[in-house]
């Protein structure tokens, strides 16, 4: 029965967290503001489906993993422990703030700025990452009115 039902609830998690995404994206990149609006009210709607698919498959895939043992089982049960409070502490209040803001008129987005200069602080930054491969764009939290 958990082998089937794993499956499932994963499938179903992933539509709705695809649906989220699509629908933000394709709104803000060809929709209004009124879009942009209801599709971010809407989003948090959408955990009433996501939660418990997200519970379902956490505690099928726990109990389809008991009886094993191994560094690959034991790097999935970490790696899952982290993506379980990264939804819970990041990503779901967050969906929780941009809808409340949504409602108040006010956008909210995250836009990526290069910084360029030679002398600057982020210039020194980039010579500083550039060795390790790491270009210096920094997100910018940009919020304006409808």
């Amino acid at each position: 029965m958990t082998k089937t039902i794993h499956p499932i609830a994963g499938g179903i998690a992933l539509l709705m967290i695809l649906t989220f995404w699509l629908s933000t994206t394709l709104s803000e990149l060809f929709g209004g503001s009124a879009l942009v609006t209801t599709v971010k009210t809407l989003i948090p709607w959408g955990f009433i489906i996501l939660i418990p698919a997200m519970m379902t498959v956490g505690g099928s895939g726990f109990r389809l993993g008991e009886k094993m043992r191994g560094p690959l089982v034991a790097a999935k049960r970490k790696r899952m422990m982290f993506v379980a409070a990264n939804g819970i502490l990041i990503l779901m209040p967050s969906a929780l703030y941009l809808s409340f803001k949504a409602q108040a008129g006010v956008f909210v987005r995250i836009r990526v700025a290069h910084f360029r200069g030679n002398r600057d602080l982020f210039g020194k930054l980039r010579e500083k990452l550039a060795p390790h491969g790491v270009l210096a764009p920094f997100a910018v939290l940009d919020i304006c009115p409808f």
